[in-house]
């Protein structure tokens, strides 16, 4: 009988599938065909039944599914190690919005090319992004070859983009019908900015749009303890209840932070079915608390993982935020049981999948998106193995990922990017760092 034909066959030594069982294969095969999954099973079984014109080697290799950063601020590499050191609102007051202002398409296509080469260089294949100028960063994504999910973030106010909240939802369903022709690999999501930097009418319509294009509905919520009380001065309540309040909790809404939760604002968030992105090194380096993780998933919530921005972070890497999410709920709660390595795993994946309304992505089934990552197991900080989904979260830095696919195309592979130079990334920093310093100079000048 002959082989059935695919377009690639993947030897790998250990596959951390992310299935439903949590399967862990040795000298594994994964065939792929248009994109998605064929099958993945024995190598020796696998590679009796189909037959490919490319076959790659990764038997030294831990191969999984693509990591998930489920929310970030893409283009913010422009402002990386801008203002650090500073609590939340001064940052964003003081330092971060004053540039904002200035930025304008080319430095966002500039810096969001730096971001998307960070994430590809460290596992990550797609990511949900809240920013501006996501049309620049649609045709970014498709062109570094990453899966995105861009929202243009809404404000109560006006902006360069727009100057009421028709034109706001205007913007989002034009980036809808857009982002269209780049098929499933970059998608739209709506993305109010929080309760305190919008009003009633635009939560409630922007959540009524989100229903209607059937796409995720995502929102900064409860970050500090400073918006708790910005928010029971402006409105009366905090922030989960008023969105409860407002009709927009359910499983559409991706919350952003979740740090400052009462027990009873847990209970409303995991019945409502909303999924929760942590940022433990953004909410650290801004001293704005820890996020009740433990609780939420004793409560059943999606929690899902986020890098935020690099403004705020400094990197976009989402092994470091495993890492972080592990050990920050373990001594916080003095208990080193709770986020065990695969429930973190399982929350760069399967759980930010989930949030994102994609779920034939997360794990490595037949029928699912082939977004494959494979990291090298020659690296020293990865020997020896003996429990792989540990090995991801606590060992790995992101500098082992030496192969990066997605929807069965490969972007990256042993330190080349397959859809850019290396040196286009080099010469977008210069030209960002001269348009900071020029913009530094001029608000000093008042030029």
């Amino acid at each position: 009988m002959s082989a059935q034909h695919c377009d690639t066959l993947l030897h790998a030594g250990i596959v951390l599938t992310q299935n439903e069982k949590r399967e862990v294969l040795h000298n594994a095969g994964i065939a792929i065909t248009a994109g998605k999954i064929d099958a993945v099973g024995d190598w020796d079984a696998i590679s009796k039944e189909f037959s490919a014109k490319d076959e790659r080697d990764l038997q030294n290799c831990l191969v999984l599914p693509g990591l998930i950063n489920c929310h970030t601020h893409n283009s913010m590499t422009a402002f990386r190690g801008l203002a650090d050191d500073l609590p939340l609102m001064d940052w964003l007051e003081n330092h971060i919005w004053p540039m904002e202002k200035k930025l304008d398409a080319e430095i966002i296509q500039y810096a969001g090319a730096i971001g998307c080469g960070e994430m590809i260089r460290t596992g990550t294949t797609c990511f949900c992004d809240m920013y501006l100028h996501e049309d620049v960063t649609a045709k970014l994504a498709q062109g570094t070859g990453m899966r995105a999910v861009l929202g243009e973030g809404l404000l109560g106010f006006p902006t360069r983009r727009y100057s009421n909240l028709n034109e706001a939802l205007d913007l989002i369903e034009s980036l809808h019908l857009r982002n269209k022709k780049y098929g499933t690999r970059v998608t739209t999501c709506v993305a109010p900015h929080a309760v305190y930097t919008t009003n009633l009418e635009l939560l409630e319509k922007s959540f009524a749009l989100a229903e209607e294009l059937d796409i995720p509905w995502t929102v900064h919520l409860a970050e500090t303890t400073e918006e708790s009380a910005r928010s029971e001065e402006m409105f009366g309540c905090r922030p989960v209840e008023y969105l409860h309040r407002a009709g927009c909790l359910s499983p559409r809404s991706v919350l952003v932070h979740c740090v400052d939760l009462t027990e009873e604002e847990q209970d409303c968030i995991a019945e409502s079915g909303a999924s929760v992105v942590h940022n433990p090194r953004s909410n650290m380096k801004l001293a704005s608390g820890i996020s009740p993780v433990a609780g939420l998933l004793e409560r059943g919530v999606n929690v899902c993982l986020g890098t935020d921005g690099a403004a705020s972070n400094n990197g976009l890497n989402i092994f470091r935020e495993m890492k972080a999410a592990a050990l920050l709920q373990k001594v916080s709660t003095q208990d080193p049981t709770v986020c065990p390595a695969q429930t973190v795993l399982d929350m760069a994946t399967r759980n930010a999948a989930k949030a994102l309304g994609q779920a034939d992505l997360g794990s490595i089934a037949p029928k699912n998106i082939a977004d494959i990552i494979a990291l090298d197991l020659d690296e020293p900080a990865l020997c020896p193995v003996y429990t792989p989904a540990s090995h991801i979260v606590y060992a790995a830095g992101g500098q082992e990922v030496c192969f990066s696919m997605v929807a069965g195309e490969v972007i990256y592979s042993n330190g080349v990017y397959t859809h850019f130079e290396i040196e286009e990334l080099r010469e977008c920093s210069r030209r960002i760092a001269d348009w900071v310093r020029a913009e530094k100079v001029r608000s000093q000048t008042g030029a």
